[in-house]
């Protein structure tokens, strides 16, 4: 048996990167969903206590399988559903211990405009700072824009 661990934030965006997995899959898979709940901030954060925190986190993981679970319907075999309190190498490598070195790793994780995403697993090159790339090229387009109307 496949098994597979989904890292999932958004509903949605998994939605869509698993759906045409899950229409193809051959044989009955292992889903090891991975929730990465947002983190608080802050401001938030210093006021709330620590089972507070993992409550809000267990509400979060709920929500999300309720909108997950339709998609999964329609694939065989077996779902477990977590959710991540460690860094993800951590968590990635406490599922292959567990699970075997066999397992596959799919980010399913939504990118965010302007951050930059951890890496699953130790193995995973760590991803670019590009940050400013985007400033750099509105500056840019401005500038060439604005020398041309001289």
């Amino acid at each position: 048996m496949e098994q597979i661990a989904v890292f999932v934030d958004d509903a949605e965006h998994a939605r869509r990167i698993l759906a045409p997995m899950l229409a193809q899959a051959a044989g009955p898979t292992r889903w090891v969903v991975v929730g990465c709940a947002p983190k608080l901030t802050h401001r938030v954060g210093k006021w709330v206590s620590h089972r507070s925190r993992e409550n809000w986190r267990e509400q979060w993981l709920r929500t999300l399988r309720d909108r997950l679970e339709p998609t999964f319907a329609m694939a065989s075999g077996e779902r477990e559903w977590m959710v991540a309190r460690a860094p993800l190498p951590d968590v990635s490598a406490r599922l292959r211990r567990r699970l075997g070195a066999d397992l596959r790793l799919l980010d399913a994780r939504r990118p965010k405009l302007g951050a930059v995403m951890s890496p699953l697993s130790a193995e995973q090159p760590a991803a670019q700072d590009h940050r400013w790339s985007t400033g750099l090229a509105v500056a840019t387009g401005m500038a060439t824009v604005l020398a041309l109307t001289d």
